[in-house]
């Protein structure tokens, strides 16, 4: 609890047992001035602050909101001479206060578990091989820093020396420690568990993963859903009606008994008016509202979902079509052997040797292949290598002329080849001259793309779309096996701009679109969405920065889960608008016919304050223990 929440559970304490002593205690008078005063210690004691935020309101011609209702209701309830029940609805008003500033308090912790990832401190090497520590903003790219077990790592890098677990909660929400060891790539924000770690840096500070991840976070809650913006035009509205039904309501009955004969009602009418008031106060929605879009984004955040702003919650409850990106996004985004087609040989020694002619490559075909062989390469095997742009390599491998290559590289060398029937990238190999086989090479797809269009289905969404460059016999063979609606393929991004397009304009009224993609190309994309998708832990800088919603972990199942979790969000705001209208209607006709007063207003209208803002917090753990399941 922080010292305010203190300071004002201590004013509602000291001001309860002051009025329970002053009801209690015979000696004080039952009118009179004396009275007034005794009575005006515990509610200046419990509301001094909620009568200067009316004056202040008022002095800024901004005066219809929450603390100029309950200013005016209790000194109304002071001057009929109600004093006992003008400390109360206050005691009431306050009490509310608090437990809606408590729950706030709890989101904001929520959130700010999962934002304490920002480094204090870095540990750079000097040339001279001394350690100092500095801040991470003085760490230039290309500087070795060491990393201590318990630390977290300041700047995204990799790996020079020392190997380790990492744990990276904070970032993807894995909670499994993940194996770490010299080559790897390493994300600011990431903690050290085990052994001592040397990274070379990569990026500076302010360009770290982590960083990012802040500024994110930072601004989630900066942009208004229409839901907020409808609470906030509402309030402006309804405050100066009820203020104005109040005043009809203390001066046309009474005037109207006392023109029709009857006795001076004023004090009663006034009284139902000042009731009215309290019980009309808005702050269970403006209140509710807010909170359950704010501990919404806090509850996807613990779950590695990461949503820039509550606007997008409530988009993402709309969503009918997904449209996905294939590499990166539905595939690894790495080729990997699937096996070696007509091997004329020994399959280990064809790999064997054209890893080894591969060696000198950069290219993504070549690295597959020495990963294949997991042995490491000898490069001191290899000589008079020739790389054909485009075509191939040709090299010499312990006195063998290797030939790995495409068809037009065995075209150029006068070998027969034989083709491949299977989808993926063909890599022809041939032994001084004589064709050995092919090895056929292929993008793998995730182990849970299948399951993420399963799960999507089980959320209704109706149109599930794969954009891809790849060419028509991949593109349709990685749809087939995820399951996918549709597929579109040989896109260049202005293609897949113009694919989204269209698939916009055919959606129908309500039905939004979300885009999920990883790679730079993928940015405008992701930019003209409804909601843009990214994948976080492996995705493009410049596609992070132009999605919506962030995915930490770049596991695909999530989108149903942000889906899923933003539909509960946006169920608990519907809930929350009709009880708080549906019962201060009720309680407005009982208190206009005199039925209840106004210590039963406040309670009512705290009351609902309290149960919308314990539905609201609901949304911070939802996600947690709900999760779309898969249609079979």
């Amino acid at each position: 609890m922080s010292k305010k929440q203190k300071s004002a559970l201590f004013r509602i304490i000291a001001a309860a047992i002051v009025t329970v002593v002053l009801i209690a205690v015979p000696a004080v008078p039952e009118s009179g001035i004396l009275r007034l005063c005794l009575f005006l210690i515990p509610y200046l004691i419990v509301g001094y602050d909620i009568i200067i935020g009316a004056v202040e309101g008022i002095i800024h011609l901004q005066p219809f909101d929450e603390c100029f209702l309950m200013a005016v209701a209790t000194v109304g309830a002071f001057a009929l001479g109600e004093y006992t029940e003008g400390v109360a609805v206050m005691l009431f008003y306050q009490t509310g206060e608090l437990f809606q500033s408590i729950a706030v308090g709890k989101s904001r912790r929520s959130i700010g578990a999962l934002m304490d990832i920002r480094p204090d401190y870095a540990n750079i090497e000097r040339d001279d091989g001394t350690v100092e520590r500095v801040d991470p903003d003085e760490v230039a790219v290309g500087s070795t820093i060491v990393v201590n077990p318990g630390e977290k790592i300041p700047i995204d890098g990799v790996i020079i020396r020392g190997k380790t677990t990492l744990d990276t909660r904070a970032l993807t929400g894995e909670s499994v420690p993940r194996p770490a060891d010299v080559g790897d790539e390493v994300k600011g924000g990431c903690i050290n568990v085990s052994g001592v770690i040397a990274v070379r840096t990569e990026k500076e500070f302010g360009e770290s993963t982590a960083s990012k991840i802040l500024e994110l976070l930072e601004g989630a809650s900066s942009k208004k859903s229409r839901s907020e913006d409808f609470i906030t035009k509402f309030a402006r509205i309804y405050t100066p009606a009820v203020c104005a039904a109040a005043l009809l309501l203390a001066v046309v009955p009474p005037t109207v008994i006392i023109l029709t004969g009857g006795g001076n009602v004023y004090a009663d009418w006034v009284y139902r008016a000042l009731s009215f008031l309290v019980i009309s106060c808005p702050c269970a929605l403006v209140v509710s509202i807010p909170l359950t879009f704010f501990a919404g984004i806090g509850g996807a955040g613990s779950l590695g979902i990461l949503i820039k702003g509550s606007n997008y919650v409530e988009t993402l409850s709309q969503i009918k079509t997904v449209v996905f990106d294939k590499t990166g996004t539905m595939t690894k985004g790495t080729f990997a052997v699937e096996g070696i087609h007509y091997p004329a040989i020994a399959e280990s020694r064809i790999l064997e040797l054209a890893a080894h002619a591969e060696a000198f490559s950069s290219h993504p075909v070549a690295r597959s292949l020495c990963e294949a062989y997991r042995r490491k390469i000898d490069k001191s095997r290899v000589s008079d290598v020739s790389e054909e742009g485009g075509h191939g390599v040709v090299a010499t491998v312990d006195g063998v002329r290797v030939a790995v290559g495409n068809s037009k590289l065995m075209n150029e060398l006068g070998i027969e080849y034989r083709p491949c029937s299977h989808v993926g990238t063909v890599v022809h190999v041939a032994f001084d001259g004589e064709y050995v086989g092919h090895i056929l090479i292929a993008d793998e797809i995730k182990p849970e793309a299948a399951e993420a269009v399963r799960s999507l289905r089980g959320a209704h969404v109706s149109h599930l779309v794969m954009l891809t460059g790849d060419v028509e016999s991949v593109g349709r063979d990685v749809a087939s096996k995820i399951g996918v609606d549709d597929v579109r393929c040989g896109l260049l991004p202005d293609g897949k701009v113009e694919a989204v397009e269209e698939l916009i304009k055919n959606a129908g009224k309500n039905e939004k679109l979300a885009f999920v993609g990883d790679g730079i190309n993928d940015a405008p994309v992701l930019a003209l969405a409804d909601v843009g998708i990214a994948m976080g832990a492996l995705g493009s800088d410049a596609a992070i920065e132009a999605a919506d919603v962030v995915l930490m972990d770049d596991d695909p199942r999530r989108v149903a889960d942000a889906i899923s979790h933003s539909r509960t969000c946006m169920s608990i705001v519907r809930a929350n608008i009709a009880l708080a209208i549906g019962v201060k209607l009720l309680c407005l006709v009982l208190v206009a016919l005199r039925l209840v007063g106004m210590w039963a207003a406040i309670f009512a209208d705290v009351g609902v304050m309290v149960l919308a803002v314990c539905n609201a917090i609901r949304a911070l753990f939802v996600g947690k223990y709900k999760r779309t399941k898969p249609t079979v």
